[in-house]
């Protein structure tokens, strides 16, 4: 193929966003991923749940990255997620100490998934989220959503976003505490629940 076939479409190679998976856990992955907050920090919250595709299976094999805000609402302007050794150039993963904002997580073989990360803190008019996107199998472009946590009922009817939602669709976007700093928040492909899904322009 010469440089001059390139210019159509037909003859463009793919690139990962527009083939289908899965192939995520080869390369995207890294240890300690689902860990953003440092360790033993007292605003440590666990979110947790379910990727379902159409048909309401589980998905084995996608891929989530999550990053927010710390508590006071600030993005995190640490390096550290994927530290390498200079030395050896080995992969050093987190320090444990400073807060980096950014995971990513593969779910597991019944397509569950968890984050630990700090509670998130309110950024302008929003009331505060966790921004999410969704790899999976079959998806040839990733998906965008947000996590709101229910803690803060004035904030959430507040939302710019979640105030032009209906009931049913604002529901898919909050998740439900289950005490003790953990909460569960299912990730719906498509069909019935589905996740509202958000565009950028």
């Amino acid at each position: 193929m010469t440089k001059s076939d390139t210019g159509r479409p037909q003859d463009v190679l793919p690139t990962p966003s527009h083939t289908v998976g899965p192939f995520y856990g080869y390369a995207l992955p890294f240890r300690g991923g689902e860990d953003i907050a440092p360790a033993g920090h007292p605003d440590t919250v666990t979110v947790h749940g379910y990727v379902y595709d159409g048909a309401g299976d589980p998905v084995p094999d996608a891929l989530l990255e999550v990053w927010g805000p710390d508590p006071e609402g600030d993005l995190a302007t640490a390096d550290g997620s994927m530290r390498r050794d200079p030395a050896s150039g080995g992969f050093l993963g987190r320090n444990g100490v400073e807060f980096t904002g950014f995971g990513r997580i593969q779910t597991d073989a019944d397509g569950h998934w968890y984050v630990r990360t700090l509670r998130p803190g309110a950024r302008g008019r929003h009331a505060p989220y966790l921004s999410v996107c969704v790899f999976a199998r079959g998806l040839l472009t990733h998906l965008f959503t947000r996590i709101h946590l229910p803690d803060d009922e004035a904030a959430l009817a507040a939302d710019p976003l979640l105030s032009r939602l209906g009931d049913d669709r604002r529901a898919t976007l909050i998740a439900v505490a289950e005490g003790r700093g953990t909460y569960r928040f299912d990730i719906r492909l498509q069909g019935e629940g589905e996740t509202v899904f958000l565009e950028f322009r």
